[in-house]
């Protein structure tokens, strides 16, 4: 069996592993043969993954990331969906966004170590599904088990273009949803939703993939909230909260990628700053050779964050131009935005900052 990946080189498998296996049998046992149903495992040919993907199970492949991606086009009006959730911590539940092509999408919670999610679609015919993790690294891993459909056909043609947003709690979509639960009511998570993040609405503007490499409370030299990693000690990970799981980043290359951290590192010296950032834009080179890097001023900065920001972003893209390479540029936003929890953009801002990100990308990119 092999499975595709979406944005990912298709990989090929050799069989199930041990884990889910039993479960799949299971599953596909307990659906009563006349509705004519038939249990996918993840690692059904027709089942696509974007993001930072832990394949060593290919059962059970399982994230962590914000913003990781599951899709697949089924017959009828109805699939349903298993999905195992780590519940870390024994009560955080990550929150899903389920997106079925031409209607609106929604955002839903895990209530168990594992869930059955039923997915309707208007009328029948054939519809595309995609399943995204809102939530981050942090609120645990998701897994994923399979799809009960009565047909699965092949999938959409992954988009050839591909974005990588690199950040903090912005870029992860923290703090920006309050649909259902209001600021400073709930867990601090339940504002959660990377699929509506500017990054990923910026992405699907353009046409493109995207990966969204962030940590809420992340900083370049300096992290909040007693966090023990910074950014570029952790960019090749899987799980970057954790700082686990090794990533092949041969699997994504990025086109453009963007940069959006120092919200937590606040104003600090700028040589110190300046340097370290240079050589994070080194690593990243080290993987993406030919990508266009982007360097952004925090979108949720006050004045005097930003202003300081535009001086050593501007100074660092020199810098760089300087030594040799000129795929290195900045993008200002045209103001703060604030009004989602703790001072993060919220929905609507959200789309603002795509507009604008989007705007300058697709100059850039001709695209």
């Amino acid at each position: 069996m092999r499975i595709l990946l979406y944005g990912l080189m298709a990989v090929v498998l050799g069989g199930m592993a041990n884990r889910g296996t039993a479960d799949s049998q299971r599953i596909a046992g307990s659906r009563a043969m006349a509705d004519k149903e038939a249990f996918f495992p993840a690692n059904d040919p027709h089942i696509q993954y974007m993001g930072r993907v832990d394949l060593s199970n290919p059962a059970a492949p399982r994230f962590w990331m914000p913003g990781v991606v599951v899709r697949w086009k089924f017959r009828g009006d109805e699939c349903r969906v298993v999905i195992r959730d780590e519940v870390a911590g024994g009560k955080n539940h990550n929150y899903i966004e389920i997106a079925v092509e031409g209607e609106a999408p929604y955002r839903l919670q895990t209530k168990n170590h594992q869930d059955t999610l039923v997915i309707k679609a208007a009328g029948g015919g054939v519809h595309v599904v995609s399943l995204c993790k809102d939530t981050e690294s942090g609120i645990g891993w998701l897994e994923m088990v399979g799809v009960i459909a009565r047909g699965l056909l092949p999938p959409p043609v992954p988009e050839t273009r591909k974005i990588e947003c690199i950040g903090n709690s912005i870029t992860a979509g923290t703090g920006m949803d309050l649909s259902v639960t209001p600021c400073s009511m709930g867990e601090w998570y339940d504002q959660h939703n990377a699929w509506m993040s500017y990054g990923a609405l910026t992405a699907r503007t353009l046409h493109a993939q995207w990966q969204l490499t962030a940590v809420a409370g992340i900083g370049l030299i300096h992290s909040c909230c007693k966090m023990d990693i910074v950014m570029p000690q952790v960019f090749d990970k899987m799980d970057l909260r954790d700082n686990t799981g090794s990533w092949d980043f041969r699997r994504y290359i990025p086109d453009v990628v963007t940069i959006c951290l120092g919200q937590n590192d606040g104003i600090q010296d700028s040589t110190v700053f300046c340097s370290a950032y240079v050589r994070f834009i080194g690593d990243i080179r080290r993987h993406y050779p030919k990508a266009q890097i982007v360097c952004l001023t925090s979108p949720m900065g006050d004045r005097k964050l930003t202003d300081v920001q535009k001086r050593y972003l501007g100074g660092i893209a020199a810098a760089m131009h300087q030594s040799g390479d000129r795929k290195v540029s900045t993008y200002f936003f045209s103001k703060q935005f604030s009004h989602g929890c703790g001072g993060h953009p919220d929905l609507e801002e959200h789309g603002s900052i795509a507009a604008e990100l989007g705007g300058y990308l697709k100059r850039l990119m001709g695209w």
